[in-house]
């Protein structure tokens, strides 16, 4: 047995209250190598007079785990137990392929004797309800449209800033390109929207910015004059809501613009201003910027990727922590906003972060917190921070097998189970799952123009645990290389085409089984034909009451679907 790979980490993805009272353990095993996993545990403080040797001894039960999933190298056992004094002392009992069996506790690897099975135990000292990681059951049965509000829709042309272009949806736009799209675009295009089936608007910045972009605030308390003004986007959340659908808002708190007011007395006054300690600053002067991609040395203060034009916030000062949640609660008292999408989060600090989620959560009950981190992200899924992130660990692997054929059918399956294995499943279903973005090239782009198989990629996405998102224009089949070029205007010509019918219909599928698909769980197989077979289930665990956990443990009849879900390999 390769004993190196026995992993289990107490409190955390490993060992977690899913619902109320009820626990999930999970267990690691090398892939193929291990026969059986048991779970030796009991109530620390019940006992049981030993008949060999009349002393008193800890009382246990074992109970089989189950294997729920094979990732790259390693195999996932797991087991739901509820315990009826909400206490839990374990550990596992480990039987190898080879005969091997041993005992895995707190303080290592023991051979199984009657006296380590009560000895160096993990324990759960008891199961906080209020420790317990909660996500929104609203965001679980949400599809996301992702709106970037200057290509969408010129609704005013009255706002349109000066040079605005003519509305091309062939045009491939520059960096500094306008085409005046705007709030009134967006009122104007609601009914559309909710033809389509999607019931969550995610929308790129809106506040008074320099850019067509907005992601070099200038004013955080406003909406940019480009796009309307805080009571044409009242009215815009007023009507959303009226149709049932969320609205989410992106924060760019990592940095700001140089035009701000708060930059632009650090430019005039240096260390004298008062706003100095708001930002990072190594030395003045801070003009000319030093760049060292371009040889010119270590810059004079921080930015986002080096961006001279977006200097970044000092967020460890206590007056820019209340003044960007001062930011973040205003929008939701006074609008109402439902969401917020965190821009460049994994570059902020972890202590600002759980400021933010208490400041939020007590300013809209269920409030949902999108970070974006592109890469592994436990330490802000604990509960304290956001409630999931933009998924692209996820849904790269999916194009990297059915867009770009980097990936077989067992490879991905492989890898999704282990990014799925990575966190809670109450994080793991209000994950961001999108195919494209903003940042990226175009679904359609990527296929290299098949209108099949970005749709078949889609539609593979749409079945997975998280919430889906498509980016505008995928439903009218648009295309478009990377930024800036993804960001075309939208072409309005193909609405209700062939495309958008059958982008409807998914969207349709997800809602009719939103409980299902939004909150239950993911089973990934390979056929022995090569084919990928999805199956998924309401959530299996949450039906259980009992305060003894029956032995083995069974799984409810699985629901049964129109039709298998298999896309191709």
């Amino acid at each position: 047995m390769n004993t190196a790979a026995l992993r289990h980490r107490p409190e955390s993805e490993d060992c977690y209250l899913y619902t109320e009272g009820l626990l999930t353990l999970h267990f690691h095993t090398a892939k193929d190598d291990v026969a059986k996993v048991s779970l030796i545990y009991g109530d620390p403080y019940l006992t049981v007079l030993d008949p060999a040797t009349k002393k008193t001894v800890w009382r246990y039960q074992t109970l089989a785990m189950r294997k729920i999933g094979t990732g790259q190298t390693e195999d996932y056992w797991s087991v739901d137990l509820r315990m009826p004094y909400s206490r839990l002392q374990y550990q596992f009992l480990v039987e190898g392929k080879d005969g091997t069996t041993l005992l895995y506790s707190d303080r290592g690897l023991r051979e199984d004797t009657p006296a380590n099975r009560t000895e160096n135990v993990f324990r759960m000292p008891y199961f906080h309800e209020l420790d317990r990681v909660k996500t929104p059951d609203w965001a679980k049965e949400t599809v996301w449209y992702q709106i970037f509000p200057e290509r969408f829709a010129n609704g005013d042309k009255h706002n349109d800033p000066e040079g605005t272009k003519p509305w091309r949806p062939a045009d491939h736009p520059g960096r500094e390109d306008y085409y005046g799209g705007d709030l009134q675009g967006v009122l104007d295009h609601l009914d559309d929207l909710q033809a389509l089936g999607v019931n969550g608007l995610y929308f790129c910045p809106l506040f008074t910015a320099a850019s067509n972009h907005k992601y070099d605030t200038i004013d955080y308390f406003d909406i940019d004059p480009d796009f309307g003004d805080k009571a044409l986007f009242a009215k815009l959340v007023s009507e959303a809501h009226q149709r049932g659908m969320k609205v989410m808002l992106d924060a760019v708190f990592n940095h700001i613009g140089e035009h701000s007011l708060q930059w632009q007395d650090v430019l005039k006054n240096g260390a004298d201003s008062r706003f100095a300690s708001w930002f990072h600053i190594s030395n003045y002067p801070l003009t000319p910027f030093h760049d060292p991609n371009r040889g010119e040395g270590k810059p004079q203060y921080e930015t986002f990727a080096f961006e001279p034009h977006m200097p970044k916030l000092n967020t460890a000062n206590p007056e820019v922590q209340d003044y960007l949640l001062n930011v973040a609660t205003y929008w939701i008292k006074t609008f109402d906003i439902d969401a917020w999408r965190l821009d460049v989060a994994n570059e902020v600090d972890h202590h600002f972060w759980k400021r933010f989620y208490q400041a939020t959560q007590r300013a809209k009950k269920d409030f949902l917190i999108i970070g974006e981190v592109w890469h592994s992200s436990q330490p802000w899924l604990n509960g304290d921070q956001f409630s999931g992130v933009m998924n692209y660990a996820y849904t790269e692997q999916i194009e990297d097998h059915f867009l770009t054929h980097k990936l077989s059918a067992k490879s991905l399956v492989e890898l999704l189970t282990d990014q799925l294995m990575m966190y809670r499943p109450q994080n793991d279903q209000v994950m961001l799952n999108m195919l494209d973005s903003h940042d990226t090239a175009r679904l359609l782009t990527v296929a290299h123009g098949d209108e099949d198989l970005a749709l078949q990629a889609l539609a593979f996405t749409f079945t997975q645990t998280g919430m889906p998102c498509i980016y505008y224009g995928t439903e009218m089949g648009m295309a478009g290389e990377n930024d800036p070029d993804c960001r075309r205007p939208m072409d309005w010509s193909k609405l209700n085409g062939p495309v958008w019918q059958r982008v409807h219909a998914l969207i349709a599928f997800r809602r009719k089984y939103a409980k299902t698909l939004g909150q239950g769980t993911t089973r990934l197989t390979v056929t022995p034909s090569g084919l990928i077979k999805v199956v998924r289930a309401g959530d299996a665990r949450s039906w259980r009451t009992s305060t003894r956990p029956p032995s083995p443990l069974r799984w409810p009849q699985r629901r049964r679907w129109p039709k298998a879900i298999r896309p191709a390999s």
